[in-house]
C-alpha cells in the first residue's frame, strides 16, 4: 500500500487515520471541492493544459500531446508523467514533450486537476522536485501545495 502521507507530521498523519476510521476523511474533503469540471476527453484536456501553459509558460517548449492514460496508477506513486521523447528524423534529432495525467482525474474535483496539471507543466522548465520546481507550480496555482495535501487525503481516504 502506498503511503500518500510520508513526510507529513505525525500529529496531522495520526488526525488523518483517525478521521478515515470515523469514516468521514472522504466526505470532508470533497465536501471543500465541490465543484466538478468538464474535461472528460483528451481534446479538452489538451486545451485546458495549453490554456495555462500559454497564461505562465509561453517560452517553454511546445506541448506534442496531453492524454489521459488508464494506464498510470496511483498504486505506482504517480499521478502524472511528463516525458521528453527524442526521435531520430533522418540526419535530425526531434524532441517532444507529452503529459500523461492519470484517468482518475476525470472524476476528481477541478482544483486536483488543475494542480496535477500545473505539477506536470512545471516539469517543461524543472526535471526535479526542486524549491524553484514548487515556487513555479505556485506562481501558477497559488493553492498549490493545499491542494497537494487534499489530493494526498483524498487518495488515502480511498486507500
Amino acid at each position: 500500500m502506498v503511503d500518500y502521507l510520508t513526510g507529513y507530521p505525525d500529529e496531522m498523519r495520526a488526525r488523518a487515520f483517525a478521521l478515515r476510521e470515523e469514516g468521514v476523511l472522504e466526505q470532508r474533503l470533497m465536501a471543500r471541492y465541490p465543484e466538478p469540471h468538464a474535461i472528460s476527453n483528451n481534446a479538452a484536456l489538451y486545451r485546458y493544459a495549453q490554456d495555462i501553459k500559454r497564461e505562465f509558460l509561453r517560452s517553454s517548449p511546445p506541448l506534442a500531446k496531453v492524454r489521459y492514460d488508464d494506464r498510470i496508477s496511483t498504486l505506482h506513486r504517480a499521478l502524472g508523467l511528463h516525458t521528453y521523447a527524442v526521435r531520430v528524423q533522418g540526419a535530425k534529432l526531434k524532441s517532444r514533450n507529452e503529459i500523461r495525467i492519470a484517468s482518475i482525474f476525470k472524476e476528481l474535483p477541478s482544483a486536483f486537476l488543475r494542480m496535477v496539471v500545473v505539477h506536470e507543466l512545471a516539469h517543461l522548465r524543472h526535471k526535479e522536485h526542486d524549491k524553484a520546481f514548487y515556487r513555479l507550480c505556485e506562481h501558477m496555482e497559488p493553492d498549490y501545495l493545499r491542494y497537494e495535501l487534499d489530493l494526498r487525503l483524498l487518495l488515502f481516504a480511498r486507500s
